[in-house]
């Protein structure tokens, strides 16, 4: 045997006892040594450069293998009417069949939802409660403690602005658009007494909720969209589902951005041209970026929502009053303010761009910028143009910062 063969032999020989002295496994990639010898006949910088490449394949390996794996998506879309709107569902999934399971599921639990916190609906938990007003403790689903536990934090934040005891006022209002006249004073006097976020008392570690005065009514139209948003995201991503967004009029819920884009992109109606309300979304690109409209955000894994009298008011006797009412005064709200809030749940959204309603433009900022992740625009129609007040986040937003 030649000196050359022994060599080689040997190298062959402690070749393989480095690759018996390693892992056989490193994640989900098997790795096997190697050894790259200089020589006379290979340059040193040919050898770094190869061993740079073949490193950085390695690196790149499990993105690249994701990819591969990685089924195309298409576009679903799926409407239903609940809590007398119209929810909207874009879903996107490998096929069609996956698509109507995780919108049914959706649907489902919106569905179920409205059977809990409806105050239309006679034997819905809610209505069970208020019968109870007045009266012991009463235990109550993880549900609605949740959208009460919530509802009054935001009613503290907002010194009542937001209130879910409001039912009261609610109702006589909802008489008076049917009757085109105003609630009568008498009347909104013994219902304005019945208000006060103060009188809802719950025990967390019991899962109760005790309403301390007889015949208080609880509304929670201020939040409950918002709230069946959020959980029917949750539900779709049980289901697999992270390329989605859940409409509820101006309440919108979204997660990841559609397939080869950045995000959603939800554009403000009428803000230049008078105050409207917000558009449906469509594809675009992705939150804290630019767009060409001022007024459009791209946003993904947020929520955001949309408060006013663009749709829902009444004139009597030449005024406008909004379906929303101050919960103090008790009448429907006459300064004309569309706000819209972005947050990081639908939840939150939904009652705070209630309460900004409420607050008007200094306090309801002030609100605003107290709590983290959250951001309004404020508009308001005049005969010269729309007045529009943002808050620093929302400023951010339009920058194209996080």
């Amino acid at each position: 045997m030649s000196k050359h063969e022994c060599l080689k032999n040997d190298e062959a020989r402690r070749s393989k006892g480095r690759e018996r002295s390693l892992p056989a496994e490193r994640g989900a990639f098997v790795i096997r040594s190697f050894v790259i010898r200089a020589s006379l006949d290979i340059p040193s910088f040919v050898v770094r450069h190869l061993l740079r490449v073949t490193l950085a394949l390695i690196a790149l390996s499990p993105a690249l293998a994701s990819l591969a794996d990685d089924p195309p998506l298409d576009r679903h879309e799926f409407r239903e009417p609940h809590m007398g709107t119209q929810f909207r569902l874009v879903l996107y999934t490998p096929d069609e069949p996956s698509a109507n399971a995780a919108s049914r599921a959706a649907f489902d639990r919106i569905a179920q939802l409205d059977a809990m916190l409806s105050d239309y609906q006679p034997d819905s938990e809610l209505m069970q409660l208020c019968a109870k007003a007045g009266g012991p403790p009463v235990p109550v689903s993880d549900e609605l403690f949740f959208v009460l536990s919530r509802a009054l934090d935001v009613a503290k934040r907002s010194d009542g602005a937001f209130d879910p005891t409001v039912g009261p006022i609610i109702r006589l209002w909802r008489h008076a658009r049917r009757q085109h006249k105003l609630p009568e004073p008498e009347r909104l006097t013994q219902a304005r007494k019945l208000v006060g976020y103060e009188n809802v008392r719950l025990n967390e570690s019991d899962r109760t909720v005790q309403l301390l005065k007889p015949r208080m009514q609880l509304d929670l139209g201020g939040i409950a969209k918002g709230y069946a948003a959020d959980e029917a995201m949750a539900v779709l991503k049980e289901r697999g589902v992270t390329r989605a967004l859940v409409a509820a009029s101006g309440d919108i819920v979204m997660s990841d951005p559609p397939p080869a884009e950045s995000g959603w992109t939800i554009g403000i109606a009428g803000v230049q041209k008078g105050v409207g309300s917000l558009l449906p979304p469509r594809p675009g690109v992705c939150f804290a970026q630019k767009t060409p409209d001022p007024f459009s955000l791209l946003l993904c894994n947020a929520a955001v929502s949309t408060s006013g009298d663009t749709e829902q008011f009444i004139e009597i006797d030449g005024r406008r009053y909004s379906h929303i009412v101050d919960p103090k005064t008790g009448i429907g709200l006459t300064d004309r303010l569309q706000v819209t809030v972005v947050a990081p749940t639908g939840t939150a959204s939904d009652s705070l761009a209630t309460a900004v309603c409420v607050l008007g433009v200094d306090r309801g900022l002030k609100l605003i910028e107290s709590l983290e992740a959250t951001s309004a625009l404020i508009a308001r129609p005049t005969d010269a143009g729309p007045q529009v007040w943002e808050s620093a986040r929302f400023k951010d937003l339009k920058r194209g910062n996080p």
